[in-house]
């Protein structure tokens, strides 16, 4: 019979909806049983695409008698991280602190008042590894409750207090300036991977964020070496196992330091973010390549993950049927040189294996392949290789497909929203920006209420329960804002400033201008998270100060101005000492050195070939977050057109930084040269 998550929209919890665990959504009414029954609740966390939350569901939630033992003892609690970043912040935050590290599926054990006093992350069925297995920590925990509670009560306050104390240094509230991006390009180069791209060691993840930033620290400054690393980064995922090469889109990460062996689930995030990157490489270098994964990328967010109602679902799992019944991570992506054969024959398998890196013992497991491009200077018949790569894409369509995690989560459609947009503008390619539109239409009708609030995830056209979260307001009016750029319709602006003052009112602290995860009148949780660093999405707090500055830029408001100046007062804290972990917020550091720039595009009308070229130009300029206005003169769709005349009865283009603006120029060259950094 199903239990409690039977309702909910999530499809992480729906997938627990069968289990004989009595599971209960986050909620008073759970907390509520605790208290009534006196027991202590069990806290799990977890989300769709996660692998080790599967096994552990699998060994130990659909469990008989682990959950029996569980109902009797416990008031068990199912979230979905994705569907509650705050929750999920909160307690990770405290089992960080406790045991020096954290992932999923997360296991917190907590008072009736949702004080957390014992942690861990995924336990076996059976004692592994210098492991407790499942049951032995479930029956140490539960005798502890009974015979030690007023140490267990001491514990948790304890912690909960030490939590309080963590309040984040933000440094001063003025923004980094040439100093602290100097150093913090210096830290990124003592931590590059010379040989292999990207930073640090195994496992080795996208770092799309910091990636942004050494373009615009190249385009600002003309640094080589920040250029260099992001180029070389670049190429090396590109050629990698983490980026599907016959599908496209990248994989979460690479399990190994040469990106060979990736993680497989596929995210929205770490696509949409990496499609702008790659857009954003191709408009410094020309890089066909760039040019390549940006469009591939593109076409796979809408080919893979578009839901019905017009959005973007959250990911792809990493694992799936084998063909034997057998649920396998990597099945659907993976080659031995007999299945290249069977489907190729002899010679063109041969061809396959030597572009693709398919090997005899194979570069992943049981002799399989992951395909990559390894060989860089080899002349390959590109005819020969576009035939290969279509007839595997074609076999590889009739594998069982991994399973799809539908929820749509706003700030994750924020960002494929600015992604496809850009690089539907860049490559013409309007199919693209119409997704974008649809995305965003999606958002405004089922995400957004009457006062402009924004609700986190919905699924099959139905809104979730949860209120949006910093990151949600942020990355949509990111999203919404350079969708004004591209399509010249001010509505997205407005938009953009609905949600952007809600950040001013709700989640900025006015005293010191630092921003919290969750707004003043949301559920308070044990403590209100607040996280400026970047983890595999730019930080609330960072997407916040890097849309609030184009806000502004495009509207000559002073509060959004100094708001997002103030935000990134903890990147001059923090952007030297681990840039790598505040790449958005050397990114919007960035614009704020270079201006950023307005241009304003007026011509006759928007689909005049004359504006057209100057708007495209415009979208082209390199400097960092310049804002792109374009319209007819005496529009009032955008602030910046305001009093912008044609020159000579030509479309024309003004920019302005730090309140001073060029003279207007109707060339597109002339316009490049001003925008090009």
């Amino acid at each position: 019979m199903p239990n409690r998550l039977a309702h909910e929209t999530s499809p992480y919890l729906l997938q627990h909806a069968d289990n004989p665990v009595d599971w209960w959504p986050w909620s008073e009414e759970a907390f509520e049983e605790a208290r009534k029954r006196n027991v202590p609740v069990l806290l799990s966390v977890g989300y769709s695409s996660c692998h080790w939350c599967h096994v552990m569901a699998h060994e130990s939630f659909e469990d008989q008698e682990t959950a029996e033992y569980l109902n009797a003892h416990y008031v068990s609690v199912k979230v979905d991280r994705e569907e509650r970043p705050d929750v999920d912040a909160v307690y990770m935050e405290a089992v960080q602190a406790a045991t020096g590290q954290g992932g999923w599926p997360m296991t917190v054990f907590l008072t009736p008042d949702a004080e957390p006093f014992y942690f861990g992350t995924y336990f076996p069925p059976a004692p592994r590894q210098g492991m407790p297995s499942f049951r032995q920590v479930l029956q140490g925990v539960h005798q502890a409750w009974e015979e030690r509670r007023d140490e267990v009560t001491e514990v948790a306050g304890k912690i909960v207090r030490d939590l309080a104390g963590r309040e984040i240094s933000y440094g001063d509230a003025r923004t980094p300036g040439e100093e602290e991006l100097a150093q913090a390009l210096l830290g990124l180069t003592r931590e590059y991977d010379p040989q292999r791209g990207g930073f640090g060691g195994a496992p080795k993840f996208p770092p799309s964020m910091v990636l942004e930033f050494l373009l615009r620290h190249h385009a600002r400054t003309g640094a080589e070496g920040a250029l260099q690393m992001a180029q070389d980064t670049c190429e090396r995922m590109a050629r990698g196992g983490m980026y599907d090469q016959l599908g496209g889109g990248f994989a979460r990460y690479s399990v190994d330091r040469d990106w060979v062996v990736p993680h497989f689930e596929k995210m929205l995030y770490d696509n949409a973010l990496l499609c702008r990157v790659y857009a954003h490489l191709w408009r410094s270098t020309g890089s066909e390549l760039a040019r390549r994964v940006a469009l591939e990328t593109a076409d796979f967010m809408v080919r893979e993950l578009r839901t019905n109602e017009g959005a973007f679902a959250s990911a792809l799992d990493a694992d799936s049927d084998d063909g034997t019944g057998r649920h396998v991570e990597g099945a659907y992506y993976v080659w031995t040189p007999e299945q290249l054969r069977e489907v190729l024959g002899e010679q063109d398998a041969e061809l396959a294996a030597q572009v693709f890196g398919v090997t005899e013992e194979g570069t992943f497991e049981e002799g399989a392949s992951v395909l990559q491009l390894p060989v860089r200077d080899g002349v390959f018949d590109a005819e020969k290789v576009a035939s290969v790569r279509e007839r595997l894409l074609a076999e590889r369509s009739g594998r069982p497909a991994p399973g799809r995690d539908d929820k749509v989560v706003a700030a994750w459609n924020g960002l494929a929203i600015a992604a496809l947009a850009e690089t539907g503008a860049y490559f013409d390619r309007p199919d693209l920006v119409e997704a974008a539109v649809a995305a965003a239409d999606l958002l405004v009708r089922l995400h957004l209420d009457e006062q402009a609030r924004l609700t986190r995830t919905s699924k099959d056209g139905h809104a979730g329960a949860n209120a949006g979260v910093l990151e949600d307001y942020a990355d949509v009016a990111e999203g919404f804002l350079a969708l004004a750029s591209v399509t010249g319709e001010g509505v997205w602006l407005e938009f953009a400033g609905f949600l952007l003052d809600h950040v001013l009112a709700r989640f900025t602290d006015p005293e010191s201008g630092a921003l919290y995860d969750t707004a003043a009148d949301a559920e308070q949780l044990i403590r209100r998270p607040q996280d400026p660093t970047d983890n595999a999405a730019p930080s609330g707090w960072t997407a916040a100060a890097n849309a609030l500055l184009s806000y502004a830029a495009h509207t000559g408001s002073e509060p959004h101005r100094t708001a997002a100046e103030r935000a990134l007062g903890v990147v001059k804290a923090l952007g030297p000492r681990v840039p790598r972990f505040i790449g958005w917020g050397l990114a919007a550091a960035e614009a704020v050195l270079d201006g950023p720039r307005e241009v304003a595009i007026v011509g006759p009308a928007l689909d005049d070939e004359g504006t057209r070229a100057l708007h495209r130009t415009a979208l082209l300029g390199t400097a960092p977050g310049a804002v792109v206005a374009v319209g007819v003169p005496g529009s009032e769709e955008f602030p910046l057109l305001a009093d912008r005349p044609l020159v000579g009865g030509e479309p024309a283009a003004y920019v302005c930084r730090n309140f001073t603006c060029d003279a207007p120029t109707t060339e597109p060259d002339r316009l490049s040269t001003v925008l090009s950094g």
